[in-house]
């Protein structure tokens, strides 16, 4: 029993040795195992041999996290059935291991090899045999560098015999590269390119552009983030709703703070201060203009229409006969025009086709009973300017003596001509001369 007490001086020395070191992580590639143990012995029936107790030392090598080599050495301690005596058995093997399900405490294992055995009877000569083995065992490491170990081999004679072996045992392990854990890479689960440990904003709907927090842009700094923002590059300081626009109280399409007009009716256009449109520019809005175009400079009244004094329809900027009397029709410049009424070339008198119109006036006069008025004739330039002057004064005449004749007091009437001096149109055209041959009617108040 004197090899017995060998191997457990043997045990107590590595758990020594173990424990004084630091700890190596449990079979790593590249290191080497010491692994002394104890068991039992069987023998087959036909070698008249008793079963009987082994203890043994191995000394293996990891290859990798998976497959080692061992080379292994048992003491045998039986004896012959026929009395003959004690027989000591000597095995020694080499043997290789395949680690499968490892795990980080519970390691199985196969193996097999192939080595010799010697028996030495206290009577007789020894017997050497070739023996090749295979079976299986379990680690189980306690510590980072410790495991309880457990083994069944089978074994074969070359020739013949078949034995088995069982063997319980504490193995050390020691050198070697400790395995490095696998560290998982860091997720991101919105896929916004920011891990989920720095993202401050989980959860990011897919390809909305993020910042180095994770959290969407917000370009602006409205508090709104870009991909819901529905106004972008809002003012710095400017109050914004959940859509990144700033209030528009009167919704003409101009934010308030922005806003000259603020209250515009709704469906008005206006500017890009928030004023309604002036197109020209006379103080009063398009919507509210009844008289759009006037021209720059001409004070208008609230509703945007020059004055017009006389009531004539032509505003006094352009009026050249103001105080035109009521229900007078007068021309474009705002005179009192006996319009329709023509004269033939070279004739002053009025045909009765336009006695209808020297009627109007006659109207006129009536309703402006203490008014007098001057009746204007005009030529055109055809023809000697004498004779024209001539010609204008014989038409004023002939329309004064109408009127008389209707009942006008001569005192209120009273005849001028201005032959070719005053032309309303064009002389160049036969249309324009026609206009020009005309009489004008005056009022004098």
């Amino acid at each position: 029993m004197r090899l017995v007490k060998i191997i457990v001086v043997s045990v107590l020395a590595i758990f020594c040795f173990g424990n004084g070191g630091s700890l190596m992580a449990d079979n790593q590639p590249g290191s080497f195992s010491v692994t002394p143990f104890i068991g039992g012995y069987l023998f087959e029936g036909n070698q008249d041999l008793d079963d009987g107790f082994t203890a043994g030392l191995g000394v293996g090598y990891n290859l990798d996290e998976h497959w080692g080599t061992e080379a292994v050495f048992n003491y045998i301690d039986s004896g012959s059935k026929a009395g003959t005596g004690d027989v000591d058995g000597f095995l020694y093997r080499i043997d290789g291991l395949y680690h499968f399900l490892v795990r980080p405490k519970l390691i199985p294992y196969l193996a097999a090899g192939i080595g010799g055995l010697t028996l030495a009877p206290d009577r007789g000569n020894s017997n050497t045999q070739a023996i090749v083995n295979f079976g299986g065992g379990l680690k189980y490491f306690f510590a980072e560098n410790f495991a309880a170990r457990g083994d069944l081999r089978y074994i074969k004679s070359f020739d013949g015999p078949n034995n088995l072996a069982f063997t319980f045992g504490i193995t050390y392990n020691f050198g070697g590269k400790k395995a490095v854990a696998a560290v998982p890479p860091p997720k991101d689960s919105d896929g916004d390119g920011v891990y989920d440990h720095l993202d401050k904003c989980p959860n990011t709907p897919a390809g909305v552009k993020v910042d180095a927090s994770g959290c969407p842009l917000d370009t602006d700094g409205d508090g709104v983030y870009d991909n819901l923002d529905q106004c972008p590059g809002t003012r710095a300081g400017v109050k914004v709703d959940e859509t990144g626009c700033p209030p528009d109280s009167d919704g003409d399409g101009v934010p308030d703070y922005l806003d000259q007009c603020p209250g515009t009716r709704p469906g008005v256009k206006v500017d890009e201060t928030g004023c309604p449109l002036d197109s020209d520019g006379d103080g009063v809005p398009d919507y509210l203009d009844q008289c759009p175009g006037t021209r720059p400079g001409v004070k208008v009244d609230e509703t945007g229409c020059p004055p017009d004094s006389d009531g004539d329809g032509v505003p006094d900027y352009l009026d050249q006969c103001p105080r035109t009397p009521k229900g007078a029709r007068v021309n474009e410049k705002g005179c009192w025009v006996l319009k329709g009424v023509q004269f033939e070339l070279n004739k002053w008198n009025v045909k009765p086709q336009y006695y209808p119109v020297l009627d109007e006036a006659l109207y006129v006069l009536r309703q402006n009973s203490s008014m007098r008025v001057e009746i204007q004739g005009h030529t055109d330039n055809t023809g000697d300017k004498d004779y024209n002057q001539m010609l204008s004064e014989k038409r004023a005449k002939a329309v004064m003596d109408y009127f008389m004749r209707e009942g006008i007091a001569a005192g209120r009437l009273s005849a001028e001509g201005y032959g070719p001096s005053r032309p309303i149109a064009s002389n160049a055209t036969r249309e324009g001369r026609s206009k020009n041959r005309r009489v004008q009617l005056k009022p004098i108040y």
